[in-house]
């Protein structure tokens, strides 16, 4: 009777153990469940987006999401990745950029929330501010679509010129100011020109990349600054039919928590900033 009694125990206790490893185990689960880890697919590109992704990775890993960085080589792969079911997010992309491949391609993507944002800014030797503005002064911008049609984009939101109001989604370009009030003469220039030239122009609007080899930090020389309203924003893109889904807001939360808010401050130090309200 003892022995039988001791088999049955030992029995119960080895079907215990069996259950409790199950839950412990690591993988793609149903959401919603605190005690199972979810993995997820983020697609991104080899530089500042993977670093800020790792270091979403570790406030994921403390919150039950297993985020796994997929890198890729181009600006193409990550949507077509994405749109194929091949990864679960990506974040690499601002807003416009996503609404012309959904447009050019028919991918079933949507963005959940911003990122982090690379401002492009105004810049200048001469004054320190709008109101230092006259009449008459010499400016550059980029004389690519994309940029020239942000700085435009700057510049407006700024009150120092007047776009057509029925631009929508379209690239400005200087054919749509609608009123150039300060009469400016506005140079279209290659981009990685603009830097060495602002020393001879009243001021510019220098893309971030060009504004950082030339020594300048965004947050604190340029005297206008896109913020987090931009729609150059970059974002963390999900297909359609999984925006709804808890893991997927988690993932949000973990790319717009304080330690990425802070981690992208620090190894950034004003040329990027967060995307999202504190």
């Amino acid at each position: 009777m003892n022995l039988k009694k001791l088999l049955i125990g030992g029995l119960a206790v080895t079907l215990l153990t069996v259950g409790l490893a199950g839950c412990g185990s690591n993988g793609n689960k149903a959401a919603g469940s605190d005690s199972q880890t979810v993995t997820l697919k983020v697609g991104t590109l080899t530089g500042p987006h993977s670093e800020i992704l790792e270091e979403a990775k570790k406030v994921g890993a403390k919150n039950g999401l297993d985020i796994q960085i997929v890198t890729f080589n181009d600006y193409v792969q990550p949507n077509e990745a994405l749109n194929q079911g091949e990864i679960d997010a990506n974040m690499f992309q601002h807003q416009p950029f996503l609404d012309n491949h959904i447009k050019d391609r028919g991918y079933k993507l949507t963005a959940l929330g911003k990122t982090v944002l690379f401002p492009m800014g105004v810049y200048s030797q001469k004054i320190k501010s709008v109101d230092e503005i006259k009449d008459n002064m010499e400016i550059a911008i980029p004389n690519d679509p994309s940029n020239g049609g942000r700085a435009l984009e700057i510049l407006d939101h700024a009150g120092i010129i007047k776009l057509r109001p029925d631009l929508g989604a379209s690239k400005a370009t200087v054919q749509d100011i609608q009123d150039n009030k300060y009469n400016l003469k506005i140079d279209e220039v290659d981009a990685a020109m603009i830097p060495r030239m602002l020393p001879d122009l009243d001021f510019a609007v220098i893309n971030n990349t060009y504004a950082q080899k030339a020594g300048l930090v965004p947050t604190k020389d340029a005297f206008i600054l896109e913020d987090e309203n931009s729609r150059y924003a970059n974002i963390l893109a999900v297909r359609t039919a999984d925006k709804d889904k808890p893991e997927m807001k988690k993932l949000l939360a973990c790319i717009q928590s304080p330690e990425v808010a802070e981690f992208i401050k620090d190894r950034f130090k004003g040329s990027a900033i967060p995307a999202w309200k504190e």
